[in-house]
């Protein structure tokens, strides 16, 4: 059902209206990482109501604390059917994700982040009232799939966190085409990718202690628009710093598929990050985390310069610890879920206030990731990648419904 705010306006009529800057279309505005990733513009009049949560209420039957108006369910269990008339299972430990519009409905997303091989990624298809119709395997045979990214043209891009020679297959949410490798994105320990959609670049994180912060610029275009990622120039971040600004360059790596050094060692120039994780593009700005030294971190392509708006070194209060993945919503808030840490999902607000939207009790094992909004924005999509034992074998993806924003 549609959230009580926007009754007024009809499902299809609420969607068109608010997402009418494209037409097929990417609608998470995340990812997460262990990302998510903001492709969209929706129009001005999305107004957050997360400014103003309360505290969050004692813990659901689902272990899920969520302030007053909101409620949670579980949607998908590792190991046991999505649909229990259904054979297939959901992945072990999930992880990174995205939202997909598919007619009235949606189609979540979520990597898997299982070694040797034994990785990939999942849908779990909505219809228009929310209910589950389908679930089915979108990729297989690759190794710790652990974020990634949605494109403007309908397709998830997902990362193997695989050492230095991790890779990015494209995928159809849809599970009508096979995943398509894509080598020009670079060998290397991938976590997250983000698609800026006014210059068609893609911006990627590395989690490595040393890891470095890359773009990728495509030789070319698509016949409608969008960046061919079939070849083009892989480059990383140099930062430098003077008493007003850090200004960012940008090095042409010349070995992408790192069969001498591994990328992030190619020029001893670039500047390393520590440990980065999710990464989301939003209204012309790149915000990326770093797990390393708890910081969350925006780059301005137009200006060229980077900068810290979270550092839980100085933070007062320090709520937010273990980040990893983020988004960021419809009404330009940064979503960031931590790994670990008190198990939230932390709203840093564009006042610049910071508070949880929720947690989860009796998994301090786990991590939180993969969140995504649905179309309308009134459903919030989450998992817990270990659940309460720890393992991936008990990985839990949730729904959280509520009334995150109102549309003037």
């Amino acid at each position: 059902m549609v959230s009580k705010l926007c009754a007024k306006l009809s499902r299809r009529e609420f969607i068109n209206k608010s997402l009418s800057y494209y037409s097929t279309l990417v609608l998470s505005p995340l990812l997460s990482s262990c990302n998510s990733d903001s492709s969209q513009k929706p129009e001005a009049h999305w107004v957050s109501n997360l400014t103003n949560l309360g505290p969050l209420n004692n813990a659901d039957e689902n272990g899920c604390r969520l302030p007053d108006g909101f409620s949670c369910r579980v949607i998908a269990r590792t190991s046991l059917p999505v649909i229990p008339s259904k054979d297939f299972k959901w992945h072990y430990a999930p992880d990174g994700g995205a939202c997909f519009l598919n007619g009235d409905g949606w189609i979540y997303v979520s990597n898997s982040e299982k070694t040797a091989g034994n990785g990939g990624a999942s849908a779990i298809k909505f219809d228009a009232s929310g209910s589950i119709v389908d679930s089915y395997s979108i990729l297989t045979g690759t190794t710790r799939n652990c974020a990634g990214g949605a494109t403007p043209y309908g397709t998830w891009l997902s990362c193997e966190e695989n050492k230095d020679i991790g890779r990015v297959f494209e995928c159809d949410p849809k599970g009508n085409s096979q995943a398509v490798e894509r080598p020009a994105l670079g060998y290397f320990n991938h976590e997250a990718i983000a698609y800026d959609t006014d210059q068609h670049i893609l911006y990627l994180t590395e989690d490595r202690r040393d890891g470095k912060f890359y773009r990728f610029i495509p030789d070319k275009l698509t016949s409608a628009g969008f960046a061919n990622l079939s070849s083009g120039r892989l480059e990383v971040a140099q930062v430098t710093s003077d008493n007003i600004s850090n200004s960012v360059d940008w090095i042409v790596i010349s070995d992408p598929l790192a069969s001498i050094l591994p990328t992030r060692y190619q020029d001893s120039l670039s500047t390393p990050f520590n440990g980065g994780e999710g990464i989301a593009y939003f209204n012309g700005l790149i915000s990326f985390t770093t797990k390393g030294d708890n910081k969350v971190w925006v780059y301005s392509p137009l200006e060229k310069s980077i900068k810290v708006i979270y550092d839980q070194n100085i933070s007062d209060p320090p709520i937010l610890s273990g980040v990893d993945n983020i988004t960021v919503n419809f009404a330009g808030e940064y979503l960031v879920a931590e790994d670990g840490g008190d198990m939230q999902l932390i709203v840093l607000t564009k006042e610049g206030g910071i508070m949880p939207l929720l947690s989860l009790e009796g998994q301090s094992l786990s991590e939180i990731t993969g969140p995504a909004f649905s179309p309308d924005g009134s459903r919030l999509y989450f998992s817990s990648q270990r659940g309460i034992t720890g393992y991936g074998e008990d990985g839990i993806t949730y729904e959280v419904t509520g009334p995150f924003f109102s549309i003037l």
